[in-house]
């Protein structure tokens, strides 16, 4: 348990990050979750729409240390040849 005041401060400023990390994190998977849904029904629209929504928020996930930037990218490429996949 932390025993000076500066510790316990960081303490709750941890917890509160966290608390806001993981609904970003939420959030992200919850747009990667509708591209993913859309690639599955075989709706190429939707998941275009789905994916132009997507890539903001997760690099806006990137921007606020949700993610790192590899990971972001990574995502974004699979999605990216899934929807490719629909076309063909």
């Amino acid at each position: 348990m932390a025993n000076t005041a500066s510790a316990k401060k960081a303490l709750r400023a941890s917890a509160a990050k966290n608390v806001i990390n993981a609904a970003r994190k939420s959030r992200i998977r919850s747009f990667i979750r509708k591209v993913d849904d859309a690639i599955k029904a075989n709706d190429e629209k939707k998941a275009g729409e789905a994916f132009k929504a997507l890539e903001p928020e997760l690099m806006r996930g990137v921007s606020k240390k949700v993610f790192k930037l590899n990971t972001a990218a990574r995502k974004l490429s699979r999605i990216s040849s899934a929807i490719k996949k629909i076309k063909k």
